[in-house]
């Protein structure tokens, strides 16, 4: 199966996908048993991606780079591709989540605070009758030490997923699924950030509407200011500005792998 082309937003290379398309994508890396990791990314990952050319490297070597917010939809539509949508990590989880019961994908979830990866588990059971989940882990906060960092290794190959879902925020899980992809036995990793905390109610959702019309930022905004605000008040301006400096020619972005 052919990669989805990519659209090149500020150097990183965004899927032109949609919820479809990614489960295809997904379902034959499994069958196939193929390796891949999937970055579900929004302007923030895009602009953290400015500051680090090895995050920007991380994005371009993915399997799938998912558009998970609006602005990425728009700007994937004005360049052709008129067929993406957001494909919104807590909505992907579900979709995936759906479909595992009848085929019999395998989950392990490995992220969040004590307790949070446990109950996600439950939680997702409830919703989905027969979905196989063979482990749960919550890190610690701090850096692992190697040999840490090898027993959890060893716990989830033995663990034997189809599909590692890590939910540790942006970047730090993006690092995480590129320095484990091929080390760890599952062939897909899906970094989904804040899906942990939104799926077990520690953090409210936004309502569809706001998801949809692209006011999702500034409901968290609203709900988490002391830690969000430099994040969509200075990030979102300068994005906007780096996007018609592109589209100008002014500045040039190459998809480096």
């Amino acid at each position: 199966m052919r990669k989805p082309t990519r659209v090149n937003i500020l150097g990183v290379g965004v899927s032109a996908v949609n919820m479809a398309l990614v489960l295809e994508t997904i379902e034959g890396w499994i069958a196939r048993r193929e390796p891949h990791y999937t970055c579900v990314t929004g302007v923030h990952g895009v602009m953290e991606s400015q500051r680090d050319d090895d995050l920007r490297r991380i994005h371009n070597q993915a399997g799938l780079v998912t558009p998970d917010g609006m602005p990425l939809v728009w700007l994937s539509k004005l360049k052709g591709f008129h067929h993406v949508e957001r494909v919104y990590g807590p909505d992907l989880m579900l979709a995936l989540c759906k479909r595992s019961v009848k085929l019999g994908y395998r989950h392990f979830f490995y992220g969040g605070a004590t307790g949070v990866p446990e109950q996600l588990a439950v939680n997702l059971q409830q919703r989905f009758p027969g979905l196989q989940v063979v482990g749960t882990l919550s890190p610690p906060f701090r850096p692992l030490t190697p040999e840490e960092d090898q027993e959890v290794v060893r716990i989830i190959n033995e663990a034997n997923p189809d599909i590692v879902w890590v939910g540790l925020s942006t970047p730090k899980q993006e690092r995480w699924m590129a320095t484990h992809v091929g080390r760890l036995t599952a062939p897909v990793l899906i970094g989904v950030g804040a899906a942990f905390d939104f799926h077990t109610g520690r953090k409210p959702q936004a309502p569809q509407w706001m998801q949809h019309s692209g006011l999702e930022w500034l409901f968290r905004l609203l709900t988490e200011p002391r830690r969000l605000w430099r994040r969509y008040l200075i990030n979102n301006p300068i994005f906007v500005t780096l996007i018609l400096l592109q589209a100008l020619g002014v500045r040039k972005y190459h998809l480096k792998p």
